[in-house]
């Protein structure tokens, strides 16, 4: 059994050709919210992965092996509901109308801009039926949100801090060599 103890998140750092090479392993979000659990990777190989508590394992993550192999983690699909607003006559307002319905329940959520995605539950269903959305059941990769105080990393997080002056920065061009500040004549819309 090949033992994994160490997470790259989303395989930072490592050269695009280690992650081409990498073999995968497919995990459900049952699995990759535990930090400690076996699996099978992409071979056969039988993988028992033993990660500090509380770690979440998201998909595009690499595990490294003790031996120093790579695997690189794929979010596999699984039963999931999907809600969108009623074409006939919903807004996308309804969605975020649900999403604040679903948080006070402490529902794992993905959030896309067209949908949202749980895990199935049918009293979540008919609550969510009766505020005229469109709730279907599918199979689907599951990558429900980290929490406002998880880490930066976690999610796709654009890596700089919002407190400093030249945090929304973006790469625009400089003023006379001082930072680009968003305000009143700031002359872009973000």
């Amino acid at each position: 059994m090949l033992t994994v103890n160490k997470l790259i998140p989303q395989g930072h750092g490592l050269a695009p050709v280690l992650l081409k090479r990498a073999t995968t392993v497919a995990l459900d979000w049952d699995k990759r919210q535990r930090s400690r659990f076996d699996a099978q990777d992409a071979q056969g190989e039988a993988i028992g992965v033993f990660l500090p508590r509380g770690s979440v394992v998201r998909g595009g993550d690499v595990l490294v092996a003790a031996d120093g192999s790579l695997l690189k983690v794929v979010a596999s699909p699984q039963p999931v509901m999907v809600v969108r607003p009623c074409p006939d006559h919903g807004s996308p307002f309804d969605l975020l109308r649900a999403a604040y319905h679903l948080g006070n329940r402490h529902v794992q959520l993905e959030l896309q801009p067209n949908r949202l995605q749980l895990e199935p539950d049918h009293v979540l269903a008919d609550m969510l039926r009766q505020m005229h959305l469109v709730v279907t059941e599918e199979r689907a990769p599951f990558e429900p949100e980290a929490g406002a105080y998880a880490a930066a990393a976690a999610h796709g997080h654009h890596g700089h801090e919002h407190g400093s002056p030249a945090a929304h920065d973006h790469g625009h061009a400089k003023d006379h060599g001082r930072a680009h500040v968003h305000g009143p004549g700031c002359k872009h819309d973000h």
